[in-house]
């Protein structure tokens, strides 16, 4: 350590201890002299203001001089906490002035060492500012409460200005922590009065909300952490979040999808920033919008919800990657709840379910055929320069999926049309019918494809058929080792009866189409 860094070191550590004795000076001044009948109250909070006065009047002087901004910064911080407590002399301690009034005072305050930091260009100072203030303002208000919410949006409204073009990522931690934590405690506390603070409450979260996201949007473009600063601007979305806890499901339910909305915009229409920052606007448009639908609905109709929202976003945005990847995300949330309400054992054994439950499955499971294939398709539209392997294997999922929910509408329609014996039986010959249906449709499509020398929308001709082929060992499989030993009496023959004409229809016109020397069957398969 050199003797100049030695001594830097050595004159800031006197400077703190110099504010702290202070400090407690200018507290005995006011609490203790005051508990001690020293002095009368007007002449100590007089005192305490000329002394905070002279101390940053002090500080600029020596902020002019030589090796003086140390102290300069110790000094003002210093005069601007004894401010500080004055104010809390004259609004807690002696009643002199109402809590807004306070609040108002200590904000006038605040914003003037605010203005003293950006001059001298130190973060530090803004620090020593806005902390004090955000520990003092719950004791002017004696708790949280609406009023401290909207003194603590109003201070970091106001002192957003004073960092731009300023890489101050600690201040902007600061503000965001301070606004939200206080929005947070007035959500525990429960807070919830008439009709007038139901309305100050969703607009003081609405504006804290979408003021925090913009603006870290912002200043993301211009730190040296634009991760950590994106992360800091979705935080301010938590009260929103909890809203449910203080508002109606509704009002809850509509602020929690406007910053769902707010979110997505900002990770789809920046695109100057890092990639990773628009993850983490997308990721938490994503968790907000689930956590609305959750709000909004229950039960069975959250799974059809989420997928809808899903097959919405992944056309809308099927260009964007960070598009794809929340429809993406969304849909396999959206699938999850799918499985809730309509598991594997509904399919294996009769199930009786009520209405809207049924309609739910029904709906759902149209839903997860539509969203499984529109997904494979954004992903497609976006990787169809490069290997076919992927979008294979896309398709591989999504006939899986489909196979399922195919399955799932045909047996829980069967049942709620037919009730729980022949509903049910009826519902997997109509599932076992649909799988040969759809294969017969591929092996058909391969046919087609094969005479007229062309490509299957960039997939080979042999994935086609073997997806047909495929798909017929499974319907067959289906039909020997499930329906054969579930199904009974014309059930059974119906169903064996049908899948047999298909089978022979493939055949003939599989014949037909060698015959006829339009391709071979090794034409066929390639």
């Amino acid at each position: 350590m050199t003797a100049e860094s030695g001594g830097g070191l050595i004159g800031k550590v006197l400077a703190v201890a110099g504010v702290t004795v202070t400090l407690i000076g200018v507290v005995m001044m006011l609490v203790l002299a005051a508990q001690a009948g020293i002095l009368r109250p007007e002449i100590r909070v007089v005192a305490g203001g000329v002394l905070a006065i002279a101390l940053v009047m002090i500080a600029a002087w020596m902020a002019e001089r030589p090796g003086g901004r140390v102290g300069a910064i110790a000094l003002s911080a210093t005069g601007i906490a004894a401010a500080y407590f004055d104010v809390v002399a004259i609004t807690r301690i002696y009643d002199w002035l109402p809590d807004y009034s306070g609040l108002v005072l200590a904000g006038l305050i605040t914003f003037s060492g605010l203005l003293l930091a950006r001059r001298w260009d130190s973060e530090h100072l803004a620090l020593l500012v806005l902390v004090p203030v955000f520990i003092l303002a719950p004791v002017l208000t004696a708790g949280p409460s609406l009023l401290l919410v909207g003194f603590m949006l109003a201070m970091a409204i106001g002192s957003f200005p004073i960092q731009l073009g300023k890489d101050w990522i600690w201040l902007h931690a600061v503000r965001v922590t301070a606004a939200t934590s206080v929005q947070l405690a007035w959500i525990a506390a429960s807070v919830v009065g008439d009709d007038e603070h139901l309305v100050v409450g969703v607009v003081a979260m609405s504006v804290a909300a979408a003021f925090g996201i913009t603006t870290s949007a912002v200043l993301a473009r211009g730190t040296r952490l634009p991760s950590l600063t994106a992360l800091l601007g979705c935080a301010t979305a938590l009260p929103v979040l909890l809203s449910p806890m203080v508002f109606d499901w509704w009002t809850s339910a509509g602020l929690i999808w406007g910053v769902a909305v707010l979110l997505l915009v900002v990770a789809l229409l920046d695109r100057e920033q890092y990639k990773a920052v628009r993850y983490v606007y997308a990721t938490s448009s994503a968790v907000a919008a689930v956590v609305g639908v959750a709000v909004a609905f229950e039960g069975p109709v959250i799974a059809p919800v989420l997928l809808a929202m899903s097959i919405v976003i992944a056309v809308a945005a099927r260009h964007d990657l960070i598009g794809r990847v929340v429809a993406t995300s969304i849909g396999v949330l959206g699938g999850a709840g799918y499985l809730a309400i309509s598991p594997p054992e509904q399919l294996l054994a009769s199930t009786e379910l009520t209405v809207s439950h049924s309609v739910s499955v029904i709906v759902a499971s149209v839903l997860v055929v539509v969203a499984v294939w529109t997904l494979v398709w954004s992903w497609y539209q976006a990787t169809e320069r490069h290997s076919a392997q992927n979008v294979q294997g896309f398709g591989i999922l999504g006939a899986l999926a489909s196979l399922y929910a195919v399955t799932a509408l045909t047996v829980t329609a069967g049942v709620a049309l037919g009730g729980p014996d022949g509903g049910f039986l009826g519902g997997h010959v109509a599932a076992t019918i649909c799988w040969m249906i759809v294969a017969a449709g591929l092996l058909v499509i391969s046919i087609s494809i094969a005479k007229g020398r062309r490509m299957f929308g960039g997939i080979g001709r042999n994935s086609v058929v073997t997806a047909g082929l495929l798909l017929t060992a499974a319907a067959v499989a289906k039909l020997f080792l499930f329906d054969l030993a579930t199904l009974n009496g014309i059930f059974r023959v119906t169903v064996f009866i049908v899948v047999g004409l298909i089978l022979l229809a493939l055949g003939s016109g599989y014949a037909r189409a060698l015959g006829q020397g339009g391709a071979t069957l090794s034409e066929l398969r390639q």
